[in-house]
């Protein structure tokens, strides 16, 4: 399976709408922040590893304590996405911080202050 093909789309739309699920309303853990939301979901075309990443409102101690809640419910997220997705291996979850959204407010609040000194 190629990287880009459609089943391959089709699979990481459907792990990241699952992932999300399970982590908004399975997971007990109070390390994790309760505004977390998967943003992407790659899965490799060997169907062994996938990388999610997550976004996480709050500061940085916020981010790491839910990244640390999330890594050490791995082994829990990856029994439930097996249970709910039908792929011949489940793959090993890599959770990985989005900056993007917090980099984008803080280069929209520059660019303002620029347009707003002239």
């Amino acid at each position: 399976m190629r990287k880009n093909s459609m089943k391959n789309t089709r699979i990481n739309g459907e792990v990241q709408r699952e992932l999300a699920e399970i982590i908004r309303a399975d997971l007990k853990d109070p390390r994790i922040g309760s505004l977390t939301s998967v943003v992407s979901v790659e899965v490799a075309p060997d169907l062994k590893t996938c990388k999610a990443w997550i976004s996480v409102y709050g500061d940085e101690q916020v981010q790491k304590d839910t990244l640390e809640g999330l890594k050490s419910a791995e082994g829990y997220i990856r029994k439930e996405l097996a249970r709910r997705v039908n792929l011949r291996n489940t793959p090993e979850i890599r959770f990985i911080v989005d900056q993007s959204i917090a980099y984008g407010v803080k280069m929209s609040r520059l660019i303002d202050e620029v347009n707003g000194n002239q």
